[in-house]
């Protein structure tokens, strides 16, 4: 099996009836989508159960991809999907026991050990920073937190996030303006606070 076929030739091999060019098109994408669940809802847990959800409504319906936007495009809108679906559900984002920053370069959490020359002041400043930042991204609006997630953490481009939302350009720029003006809000409220 060809690991650098693209993505439209593993679907229609997969269409074909060979499962383990989905397999290729899992491993190719299982990283960017994980990374984008666990952003989206805070949690390991869940950020794995709603990937496999994802990949796993991606083979059902991979006979309605119509192919107009990318793979990668349909797989994050499933994930999103499968995002929102788990955050009605929970009544509320759930909980995130870690830094968005303590990943590696898969999106798993990482043990930080402290090897710097920050004085403990300074570590406990940029920890409680860093929760800071997690709480106010968690207590946006799904619809404004996918933007900022895709844009800040994905690094996709506006027309990206525009094609895998289904929605205009300028609405990916005022979400995301919105977002993080209302971030921004809330990280002077607990600023202040402090």
């Amino acid at each position: 099996m060809d690991a650098d076929a693209s993505d439209d030739h593993l679907i229609a091999r997969t269409l074909a009836g060979e499962t383990e060019a989905f397999s290729i098109l899992v491993r190719r994408w299982e990283r960017p989508i994980y990374s984008l669940t666990l952003r989206m809802l805070g949690r390991d847990e869940d950020a794995r159960d709603a990937c496999q959800e994802a990949f796993l409504a991606a083979f059902r319906n991979l006979n309605k991809f119509r192919g107009d936007a990318k793979f990668s495009s349909w797989m994050y809108r499933i994930a999103l999907n499968a995002c929102h679906t788990r955050l009605r559900s929970s009544n509320g984002p759930g909980s995130i026991n870690y830094s968005l920053d303590q990943e590696d370069e898969n999106g798993r959490r990482m043990e930080v050990a402290d090897t710097s020359t920050e004085s403990l002041p300074e570590q406990v400043h940029r920890v409680e920073r860093s929760q800071h930042v997690r709480r106010a991204l968690q207590a946006l609006p799904p619809e404004m937190r996918q933007v900022i997630v895709m844009k800040e953490y994905e690094e996709m481009t506006f027309a990206e996030i525009a094609e895998v939302l289904g929605i205009p350009v300028s609405t990916v720029k005022s979400r995301l303006y919105t977002g993080l003006q209302q971030m921004r809000l809330r990280l002077n409220s607990l600023h202040g606070a402090i």
